[in-house]
């Protein structure tokens, strides 16, 4: 998406007011103006129906760990897993 001139595509394709027309064009001067270009990035990534994936279910219970531990599918460290320095 780096490559495609948002700035210019969503200017040809609506109808914007001064101030928009101007930001399109001229780049953001302030913090609040950085703020309005995004809002106007994602208006056009919203547009061109670029989407970002779903985020995965991450979630777990100390149940489910505990259930897992019985079974032994985690990995338990040794004394072997460890070096230690020759001091």
């Amino acid at each position: 998406m780096s490559d495609i001139n948002w700035r210019e595509e969503l200017l040809d394709s609506a109808k914007f007011n001064q101030k928009e027309e101007k930001l399109l064009k001229g780049g953001p001067k302030s913090l609040t103006d950085s703020w309005f270009l995004g809002a106007l990035y994602t208006r056009w990534k919203k547009m061109k129906g670029y989407r970002y994936p779903p985020t995965p279910n991450c979630q777990s219970s100390f149940l489910e760990w505990e259930h897992r531990l019985s079974k032994g599918e985690f990995y338990i460290l040794t004394e072997e897993d460890f070096s230690y320095p020759d001091w």
